[in-house]
């Protein structure tokens, strides 16, 4: 799920071919162009850039003759270097865009600065990013004809090569433009938009003295007339550095910025920086009527929280920290973070929502779409939401550059967590990360599985991460207790989950926004929340998404079967925020409800929950020792192994796999479960609230 669609798409004709256009933001904004690079790449590469720059500007992405939405072609002629310009202008023309920045990749970079000289009175501002010579994709290279019997290295880069392995070609490529460690997502999202492509097409578009631009390169340079800011990593493997250092040397006047040990897409792997120094030379507008209070006077602390919002039982976990938080500090002011289904519950509660919340990019409908009967692979989901990160980091980076905070707490903020691991320089606050959620493990544990080599590339970048710069997280606290950890490593060569963790969190306890003790009297409970003593009380649950839907109908579909054996079993089916409950079918004995406030409180007096495997309601269930069955979701690798595992230590639950139990199984195990004897789970302590906020507190 991308973390914007356009406001508006279409295809247009200019000089005899067909190109595709994207269009992002408020039609009356300022313009920026997002100029294409080599055919090998579709606009989809500025995915980094267009979420957060559509806030401010008038974002035009475009597709040229040979990859993503435009036409398919071998004609030479449409990859001409000026004829490419020239689809820019038309296009311009074609939205009545007189003049617009401009920023362009690469090849991308070449077409920018050929557009500003051919054009000058078209081009406001200009950002060129890895450039490379003309000469290097166009002229003419007789290696690239030669036929061999191997191809090593660059000899890759030849015409025979790409007919005969363009996958091998596509690997090599991209592994050369994306030649830092930890970019395995980069090169792979690359890979596969270079599939869209034909080795025929890029022929067609390289080597080739007819596609050179007419105006010499000096001339260019002399030509250009607007400011330009260059970047360009000392890393880059496919266009030397040297040529902008050339650039830049011809042109002192303009901005020039090198990335030490960059890669030729900085723009993808150090995105946040990229785009708040591309930000700074485009003069973002500023607030004409801005407050800013001394440090020494300011008397009320104030607290950022992001709260996650993948499913609900963070905000609740998050609530009770707060609650006791501001015991310790009672003039604190807290400013949430957050986005559906979060926001709802904290605005029913009166906490106050920071108004830049709107702008966050939706986690939930990611997790969702994801999502297919049941099952869902969430190391792939969360992987693939590295786009939705970046923009959400860079929302919540314009909130604590506006106001000063005293204090940031994440919980799950993993954008936070990792953004400001990139790039420590951004962190003036202190800053606190929770999570209940420790390493990544991989579904597929074979030998040589590529999605373990991916858990631990990821999890080996966390490491580094936390041993390089130990001074960005001032507290880091795992939401559970050091046992509950999965006795598993984190990868080859990586060290064990528990043992790291005991060196770099400090462990609270599992946190639940209640006490047990209060909820210990179920007939004086049962009695506030109008359920009689004579009924044996059924819930089924999925949380905050719709992603336990199948599991819903399921046992929904099972319920009359329970109901026939216990005609005394009354059943509460809650759909949560994000599912219509008219779309559920109906049965006596049973109640539908879209949502129910303080959930936790029902279900401490429920003689049966039918639930999904996440952390947060399966472990309100063991707290309050109630009798549960829980389905982890398949490929859920937090579901099935860092859950499952907490909750075999506490002995609670039964858990069933949803793919092969049918209905009759589950009205079976539903009955075999009903008001079981729950006095064998491990004793829960309340107290991981109230030591999470005396560390938090001490902070302050």
């Amino acid at each position: 799920m991308k973390a914007i669609e356009p406001a508006e798409t279409g295809h247009l004709t200019v000089q005899g071919f067909e190109i595709y256009y994207e269009l992002f933001g408020d039609p009356h904004a300022p313009p920026l162009l997002c100029i294409p690079t080599w055919q090998i790449a579709p606009s989809r590469h500025w995915k980094m850039q267009i979420p957060y720059f559509s806030r401010y500007f008038r974002v035009i992405a475009w597709d040229p003759p040979g990859i993503g939405g435009a036409e398919r072609t071998t004609d030479p002629a449409a990859f001409e270097c000026d004829r490419v310009v020239d689809y820019a202008i038309g296009l311009l023309d074609h939205l009545g865009i007189e003049q617009a920045d401009i920023m362009g990749l690469s090849l991308g970079g070449t077409y920018g600065l050929w557009l500003a000289a051919r054009y000058p009175e078209r081009v406001k501002r200009a950002i060129l990013i890895g450039g490379v010579p003309p000469k290097w994709a166009y002229g003419e290279d007789p290696t690239f004809w030669a036929e061999r019997d191997t191809y090593n290295g660059w000899e890759k880069r030849n015409a025979n090569y790409w007919r005969k392995d363009f996958e091998g070609w596509l690997d090599f490529f991209f592994d050369q433009v994306c030649s830092e460690p930890h970019s395995t997502k980069s090169k792979e999202d690359l890979v596969e938009w270079g599939r869209a492509t034909t080795p025929d097409i890029l022929i067609s578009s390289v080597i080739n003295n007819d596609l050179l631009p007419k105006m010499p390169f000096e001339e260019v340079i002399e030509r250009v007339r607007c400011p330009v800011l260059l970047i360009h990593g000392t890393d880059d493997q496919i266009a030397p550095v040297d040529y902008c250092r050339k650039l830049a040397a011809l042109r002192p006047d303009w901005h020039y910025l090198e990335v030490e040990e960059g890669c030729h897409a900085p723009h993808w792997r150090h995105p946040a920086k990229t785009n708040l120094e591309i930000a700074h030379f485009l003069g973002l507008p500023q607030p004409k009527r801005r407050t800013w209070r001394r440090a020494m006077s300011r008397r009320i602390p104030r607290a950022l929280f992001v709260s996650s919002p993948i499913g609900l039982g963070h905000v609740q976990r998050d609530l009770a920290i707060a609650t006791e938080l501001r015991r310790l500090v009672p003039d604190l002011e807290i400013d949430w973070l957050a986005q559906p289904p979060v926001s709802h519950v904290l605005e029913k509660v009166g906490e106050t929502i920071h108004p830049k919340s709107k702008r966050l990019a939706s986690e939930a409908a990611h997790w969702e779409s994801c999502a297919t009967e049941h099952q869902m692979h969430c190391f792939y989901a969360w992987r693939d939401m590295d786009e939705i990160m970046l923009a959400n980091f860079m929302v919540f980076l314009e909130a604590v550059r506006e106001t000063p905070y005293d204090l940031w707490i994440g919980d799950e903020a993993w954008e936070v967590d990792y953004h400001l691991h990139e790039n420590p320089e951004l962190k003036n606050a202190p800053y606190v990360f929770l999570t209940d959620f420790i390493g990544w493990l991989p579904i597929d544990r074979t030998s040589g599985s590529r999605e373990a080599f991916l858990t631990t590339d990821y999890n080996a970048e966390m490491i580094e991460h936390i041993a390089r710069y130990p001074r960005i997280r001032d507290r880091a606290i795992y939401i559970g207790d050091y046992e509950d950890l999965i006795p598993k490593s984190f990868g080859e060569g990586l060290p064990r989950i528990p043992d790291w963790a005991r060196e770099n969190f400090e462990a609270v306890g599992y946190i639940t926004p209640f006490d047990p003790a209060d909820y210990a009297d179920t007939q004086a409970v049962r009695k506030r929340l109008g359920y009689t003593d004579d009924e044996a009380l059924v819930f089924l649950t999925i949380g905050g998404t719709d992603i336990g839907e199948p599991m819903l109908r399921k046992a929904i579909d099972a319920w009359p079967l329970i109901h026939r054996q216990r005609p005394d079993a009354r059943c509460i089916a809650v759909a949560g925020p994000r599912l219509d409950p008219n779309c559920l079918p109906t049965h006596p004995g049973l109640e539908i409800r879209s949502y129910v406030h303080n959930l936790y409180e029902h279900m401490a007096v429920a003689d049966l929950a039918v639930v999904q495997g996440g952390l947060g309601t399966t472990m309100e269930l063991t707290a309050n020792r109630r009798p549960f069955i829980y389905f982890p979701l398949k490929d859920h690798c937090e579901q099935l192994y860092h859950v499952t595992y907490r909750l075999d230590h506490y002995r609670a639950g039964r858990r069933l796999d949803y793919h092969q139990t049918d209905v009759e199984a589950l009205a079976e195990a539903a009955l075999a479960t009903l008001g079981a004897d729950t006095s064998d789970y491990r004793p829960y302590d309340a107290g991981g609230a109230a030591r999470a906020a005396k560390l938090i507190a001490e902070l302050l």
